[in-house]
């Protein structure tokens, strides 16, 4: 599988270019990263189906600090090591006494359904909230997140999904506070999400 890390497709680096345009003008550094809060055209409404069936938007489950993912549950490698990662750091959190949610929203409707989504979120923490939806809405809210993904079309039934792989720090009503490329250690991640928190909350 081709996991798309900032720069190696075109669509993929023109979100990329807009979060790095975006950091570059943000003025003053953060003491959390370098990314700043405001101004941020990554996140926004989507309407999509959870692990239990039921349509939710995004004010359903973006309600506390959120680490966003965009994956498939057929990845083979990828997609469950981040998904691990973010688990994990948000365990750490927990540890400290701080309530963080993890989100999994899949870019493959056609095999992830409500049920299957639900399977592999449960592999990683009892919390995480799987989300499916149509080819439709979950196109709206890869777009809504400058996500890139693209199916393979050389197998109908065992296809690979090309896609990026970055994870977003979401909060409610405020939005996007950073994000973390496929490198970043949970620690790293539990750290900086800690910063935002005491910020942010």
């Amino acid at each position: 599988m081709k996991a798309v890390i900032f720069g190696t497709t075109t669509l993929a680096a023109a979100a990329a270019i807009g979060l790095y345009v975006w950091q570059s003008t943000s003025g003053t550094p953060n003491p959390c990263g370098t990314t700043a809060i405001a101004g941020s055209t990554i996140g926004g409404p989507f309407e999509l189906v959870s692990e239990t069936g039921e349509t939710v938007t995004d004010a359903d489950v973006i309600t506390k600090p959120t680490l966003v993912y965009f994956g498939y549950t057929f990845c083979p490698d990828v997609c469950p090591l981040d998904s691990m990662r973010n688990a994990q750091a948000a365990y750490m959190l927990e540890d400290q006494g701080l309530d963080v949610g993890t989100l999994f929203i899949s870019v493959d409707p056609q095999r992830d359904t409500p049920e299957v989504v639900r399977d592999f979120t449960d592999n990683f923490h009892e919390d995480m909230i799987g989300l499916t939806g149509s080819p439709e809405q979950v196109r709206a809210a890869s777009r809504a997140y400058k996500t890139y993904y693209q199916a393979h079309e050389d197998d109908p039934e065992f296809y690979l999904v090309d896609h990026s792989t970055q994870t977003y720090l979401m909060f409610p009503e405020i939005g996007l506070a950073t994000f973390f490329r496929r490198d970043t250690s949970p620690e790293e991640i539990a750290a900086t999400t800690a910063c935002f928190m005491g910020q942010l909350t």
